[in-house]
């Protein structure tokens, strides 16, 4: 299937391992002009050096400023952006009885603000250009109350109806806005989620694991590259009449009509 993404612009935050490494791979087989947002010069210039010829920024994209200055940079070397994929940040998973209001704030700032201080400018420029699409990749704990994923959860959830309302808010100015709610997916960010797991469960981590992977009805854990071809097909002209939806990616683990 042509996708039709060669020459487009396309900036993955976080793109230096994992989901969005992925997705930056995919985007360059496809021709796509790619950069790429990591908090980790180290890691950008691991990625970089696999990935070839790709842009790269060092941000904190907890601050609105610093977000607001990578884009402006890779924008500068490549032109106006195409396509956004957002796949940075992640909030540390703390039992229940040991959160506090600061666990809460760093799970937003962490998860929710680290996309919304790129996804404002980013849509306001499209939405000028009247054309655009933005891609989230979220998480099913948005869905899924877990003990020990509350913050990160209230921060996914709050990502999710972002998602529906810039959709609807920016679809009468030809920008889509779409989620992706991925499940135990193979990266290095599973191993955080069976520790956690595993101490509030008194078990190894190899258990947690087991565990995990039991629940999932297709029998394993998602490839980041299948995480990929999704976020490639839902930024092409091929989904071209699909926003403001949270598309869940779990295995069914999950078995849910929403």
């Amino acid at each position: 299937m042509k996708l039709g993404l060669e020459n487009k612009v396309v900036i993955v935050t976080g793109g230096s391992k994992g989901i969005g490494l992925a997705c930056a791979k995919a985007f360059l087989e496809e021709g796509a002009r790619v950069g790429i947002v990591s908090r980790s010069q180290e890691n950008l210039a691991r990625a970089a050096s696999e990935l070839g010829s790709v842009e790269t920024q060092a941000a904190d994209l907890i601050d609105a400023a610093d977000a607001l200055r990578a884009i402006d940079a890779l924008e500068a070397a490549l032109g106006p952006i195409d396509i956004l994929v957002n796949s940075a940040g992640a909030a540390r998973r703390t039992p229940a009885d040991e959160l506090t209001p600061a666990h809460w704030r760093a799970a937003m700032d962490a998860k929710y603000f680290s996309y919304i201080n790129v996804i404002d400018p980013v849509i306001k420029r499209m939405a000028a250009r009247k054309a655009g699409v933005v891609v989230n990749v979220i998480g099913n704990g948005g869905k899924v109350a877990s003990p020990i994923h509350l913050a990160g959860g209230a921060a996914n959830a709050a990502l999710m109806l972002a998602t529906a309302g810039l959709a609807n808010a920016y679809a009468g100015r030809g920008v889509r806005v779409v989620g992706i709610n991925p499940g135990l997916t193979a990266t290095s960010r599973v191993a955080e989620g069976m520790k956690a797991d595993a101490a509030l469960k008194g078990i190894s981590e190899e258990e947690a694991l087991k565990d995990g992977v039991a629940k999932i009805p297709l029998g394993r854990m998602a490839e980041p590259e299948e995480i990929a071809s999704t976020v490639l097909f839902l930024a092409s002209d091929r989904a071209s009449y699909l926003t403001g939806v949270n598309i869940s990616m779990d295995g069914v683990a999950v078995p849910t009509v929403v």
